[in-house]
């Protein structure tokens, strides 16, 4: 069964429009991953001021190699998106002012019958 890594965001309420619009222009950027199944940023609704970005992979390895290749390459500066400062040689500041990740094994899951 597949692997699900949540990344918890700490972002304090004055960045989440910059996270959101930092995600909706990376848009494509993991979905041609090898193992790539899913991908969803979660807004908090209330009570916390964590962000969920969810993500389901066929294995492990399949999310090492996208951390070490394709994820490690966007967030090294310099690449294409690169927002506010592209081109001085200044990274963005981060949005987030925490992460952590969690990791999930897939045991059970269900999916809507067909209706008739």
């Amino acid at each position: 069964m597949s692997i699900v890594k949540i990344n918890a965001l700490t972002v304090p309420a004055e960045q989440r429009e910059v996270l959101e619009q930092r995600f909706a222009s990376r848009a494509g950027a993991v979905e041609g991953s090898d193992g790539f199944e899913w991908f969803e940023l979660l807004r908090p609704v209330e009570g916390t001021d964590q962000y969920l970005v969810y993500t389901r992979w066929r294995s492990e390895e399949d999310f090492q190699a996208w951390m070490e290749g394709p994820m490690k390459a966007a967030h090294q500066g310099g690449g294409a998106g690169g927002g506010a400062g592209a081109g001085s040689g200044e990274r963005p500041k981060p949005a987030a002012s925490g992460s952590t990740v969690w990791s999930f094994e897939v045991v059970q899951q269900a999916a809507p019958k067909p209706q008739s």
